[in-house]
């Protein structure tokens, strides 16, 4: 997997993106064993960077972290907050057991979570800041969302077509306020479709809100196979009209803008090189202008 590496300070070990998160980066030492990683945060519109102090409690401390994901917004999380998963030692084989600790970019320290939670499939990838929480994009297992200020765990509803149809997430993620879900879902009875659903604001549902049907994309690139892995979905971007609204595809070499009401692709760019390879990781940029 390539991710390109970041120059804002002279780590001799290379840093690279782990999240975007509303305008500020989190990026982390490249080459490195996760017991030796530095976290900084990165604002790449004002050049300003934190190094985020390491996790209290030396090397075998360090080396159970799973996860570290950052969360921000200028109006409900000011002040920038990283939250770390770690593993814990558990008497059950089958069930793992973790903490939570929280770090603030106010106090300037670590604090550990008064609760643990178990879980049997621990699928801590895709993370996304949202409506006051941490989420983890939904697989067959696990629908984990992780509520900040409350410190506590939740579960989101299950995604009916994940468990019944042959589906495959392409993309999870935020725009405009909105937490949007891509699925690429394959039936005998609707064909081939990339269904964008959006949780409600509640966490009480998914539902549907955008549709491609893949054969609008085949028609577009006949040179295409009819294959998901000619294919993947990069961003899906609120418009400030609805009808601006558009889904970023990356299709071979090249970016390519779907309007989702006008039913039209447009090509936007081309890479050359790594870019273009099928799990390149693509970020947000965000423009924010205050100082930490």
């Amino acid at each position: 997997m390539f991710r390109i590496t970041l120059y804002f300070y002279p780590d001799p070990r290379g840093i690279i993106i782990v999240q975007s998160c509303n305008g500020l980066l989190l990026c982390c030492t490249y080459r490195a064993s996760i017991d030796a990683r530095t976290y900084y945060v990165f604002n790449p519109t004002t050049k300003q960077f934190a190094i985020v102090p390491c996790l209290p409690g030396g090397y075998g401390v360090r080396k159970t972290i799973r996860f570290m994901g950052l969360a921000f917004h200028r109006t409900d999380c000011v002040h920038y907050k990283l939250v770390c998963i770690r593993s814990l030692e558990s008497d059950d084989d089958d069930v793992e057991l973790f903490q939570i600790q929280i770090y603030s970019s106010d106090t300037r320290e670590w604090r550990i979570c008064p609760v643990t939670f178990r879980t049997d499939c621990p699928d801590f990838e895709m993370a996304v800041y949202w409506n006051g929480a941490i989420h983890w994009a939904p697989s067959y297992r696990n629908h984990l969302y992780f509520k900040i200020d409350a410190e506590q765990m939740q579960t989101l509803p299950s995604l009916v077509e994940i468990t019944i149809f042959q589906t495959l997430i392409m993309y999870f993620g935020e725009s405009r306020g909105h937490l949007h879900l891509t699925v690429l879902v394959d039936s005998d009875d609707t064909g081939s479709l990339l269904n964008v659903y959006e949780m409600l604001g509640d966490h009480s549902g998914w539902f549907v809100k955008y549709q491609l049907q893949l054969h609008e994309l085949w028609g577009a690139f006949p040179e295409m196979t009819h294959s998901s892995l000619d294919f993947d979905v990069v961003d899906v971007v609120r418009g400030v009209k609805e009808e601006d609204t558009f889904i970023v595809l990356r299709i071979h070499g090249t970016l390519t803008r779907y309007n989702v009401h006008g039913k039209s692709f447009k090509q936007m760019c081309y890479f050359t090189d790594q870019a273009s390879r099928k799990y390149a990781i693509a970020h947000r940029y965000t423009e924010y202008l205050s100082f930490f």
